[in-house]
């Protein structure tokens, strides 16, 4: 298929996931919504315990001393801070102002000189300059344009776009509990691969390494079970329920995801 097809392919895939109206509704919070909390202990620990993984890798390789990274969809920073020491300028864009706010306060006491833009990529493409590398990590499942989504990031670097995702949708682990609750079998599709595919159609020479994700998604099954419930639309007063039905399922502890580094090039 060429680049159009796959586009088309990915968009329809993802909108499968797409949590049926009268489960949304009664939903008791929006189970798309992720804690702050959540986020920032995950950049402060990327500090902490900086992870020489692929991704920081290719990033810091091909990142000049005092050269300019571009982090899209960037929540508080975990995939472009723990690189401050070779950043001289970071750009960060997300759609949320408190990420942002969160990113400048740890840009600032890192020294990091830090631009930040709210909105959606690539709608705000052009508020940014070209860079020397780019970096978009767990950001493509949310993404139904992903052909506009990664033009966009190769238009505006001058080195290396580096992309971070799962191997699989990132709520795929919750998929048996949609099933046992609500009677709906979720979907598979899309996977990592199938951005891989669309990347190569759209003629960025791609390389790809895949590991096993430096952490755990949760701590305990109580933890599990009060995300299952905000993430399948249940009141949190079931989740001991949750737990119980996780434990009969198999799904505790859960399995380390696969994460996925995608990477490339631009012509010099």
């Amino acid at each position: 298929m060429d680049a159009d097809e796959l586009a088309a392919l990915w968009r329809e895939r993802l909108g499968s996931w797409a949590i049926p109206e009268e489960i949304l509704a009664a939903a008791p919070a929006d189970p798309w919504s992720y804690p702050l909390a959540r986020f920032t202990s995950r950049t402060d620990r990327a500090l902490a315990e900086r992870d020489d993984g692929p991704t920081l890798t290719r990033m810091s390789e091909a990142l000049p001393a005092g050269g300019t990274l571009l982090d899209v969809g960037s929540g508080p920073g975990a995939a472009s801070l723990p690189l401050h020491e070779r950043i001289g300028h970071l750009y960060a864009v997300d759609t949320s102002g408190e990420m942002l706010e969160e990113l400048a306060a740890r840009a600032d006491k890192l020294g990091v000189p830090a631009t930040t833009v709210e909105g959606r990529w690539p709608d705000v493409a052009g508020r940014v300059p070209e860079v020397d590398v780019t970096v978009a990590a767990h950001v493509v499942y949310n993404v139904p344009d992903l052909d506009r989504f990664l033009r966009a990031l190769d238009e505006r670097t001058r080195g290396r776009v580096v992309l971070e995702l799962p191997n699989r949708h990132p709520m795929s682990w919750i998929s048996p509990l949609w099933e046992h609750f609500h009677g709906i079998v979720r979907p598979v599709r899309p996977i990592a691969e199938d951005c891989v595919a669309l990347a190569a159609a759209l003629g960025f020479d791609v390389h790809v390494e895949e590991r096993e994700s430096p952490l755990e998604r949760f701590d305990s099954l109580e933890e599990l079970a009060a995300s299952a419930c905000h993430r399948i639309c249940l009141e949190p007063s079931r989740a001991e329920e949750v737990g119980r039905t996780a434990l009969e399922l198999g799904m505790w502890p859960l399995p380390r995801d696969r994460w996925v580094t995608v990477w490339w090039d631009r012509p010099v």
